[in-house]
């Protein structure tokens, strides 16, 4: 008898685990829910392709920039270069230290690397070199526009905005943990009218800010789907176009276009075999071309509308 009664129960707790299952299954998600949406449509096109390649001689590529006139600039470990529309280099500079990202306004290129920021005039000359600015500094952004320069450290996880004889002006993030860095990708710019875009990548976001950094509005979330971002740390790199955005993606190596609030666009580049763990950094002047700096292979790959 104890046999069967033994038998019995272990057979009605399997019972009421299944239907437990079954249940959590089919139930509505929560409306606190904060586990990242899987939803994803592979049906979706790239409405953009690879017109050309660029190989990269000077050493490993990892950083682009590009100026309303078409004069390309590439950075990465040592170098930073200039070429025309037609890829005829100009100048080629060779810097002490690896080059992060890069920055041009007018005729003044800005480099970055780890701990400082390089100014560089039209003809590759070294004009000024600012900081390092604080211990710990992993400079991963610069970006500039008429008055100001704002530089994303990710070591720091905060946001340096400079006046542009390198005096710091404001500090956003300092000792309040505004920003979520998981991996050295911090992104940056400045658009004309000051505003202030950051990429806080451990939120999946994309937030619009003040010059003083008050955040006045943002977008995105953690997800598969077109309008989301995938990964642990995303967007790794953005750029403003007239349209909105560009963004790039770490985890799933994609490139896609979003309006100015955030709504998904279309996809850019999201079949390839890019290597998923490695983003492509980006740069455009016009929206209708699309320059994306791979550092796994050092290639520039130039994308137009298909």
């Amino acid at each position: 008898m104890n046999k069967k009664i033994l038998t019995f129960l272990s057979v009605l707790v399997i019972l009421v685990f299944i239907g437990f299952m079954i249940y959590d299954s089919v139930k509505p998600e929560a409306s606190n829910q904060t586990t990242p949406k899987i939803i994803i449509n592979d049906g979706l096109p790239d409405a953009w392709k690879i017109s050309s390649e660029f190989s990269v001689k000077e050493g490993a590529l990892k950083a682009v920039a590009v100026s309303p006139s078409e004069m390309i600039y590439l950075g990465g470990d040592s170098f930073v270069s200039c070429y025309d529309k037609d890829f005829k280099l100009i100048w080629n500079l060779k810097t002490s230290s690896p080059v992060t990202s890069l920055s041009n306004f007018g005729d003044t290129i800005f480099a970055s690397t780890m701990e400082s920021i390089l100014i560089i005039n039209s003809e590759g000359k070294i004009k000024n070199e600012w900081g390092p600015f604080e211990d710990s500094c992993f400079i991963t952004s610069v970006s500039a526009n008429r008055h100001f320069v704002a530089v994303a450290d990710a070591g720091n996880k905060m946001v340096l905005i400079l006046d542009k004889g390198g005096e710091v002006k404001k500090i956003i993030g300092q000792n309040d943990k505004q920003f979520v860095i998981p991996s050295p990708y911090f992104d940056v710019a400045l658009d004309n009218n000051n505003n202030l875009y950051t990429a806080n990548t451990g939120h999946h976001k994309v937030e619009t800010r003040s010059i003083d950094g008050v955040v006045k509005s943002s977008f995105g979330e953690a997800g598969l789907a077109p309008e989301f971002f995938s990964g642990c740390c995303a967007p790794a790199h953005f750029v403003i176009i007239p349209e909105g955005f560009v963004t790039a993606e770490k985890g799933i190596n994609r490139i896609k276009i979003l309006n100015k609030t955030g709504e998904f666009v279309e996809f850019v580049n999201s079949k390839n075999n890019f290597v998923k763990s490695i983003p492509l950094d980006l740069a455009s002047a016009d929206g209708k071309t699309i320059y994306a700096a791979n550092p796994s292979d050092s290639k520039l790959y130039i994308f137009k509308r298909k």
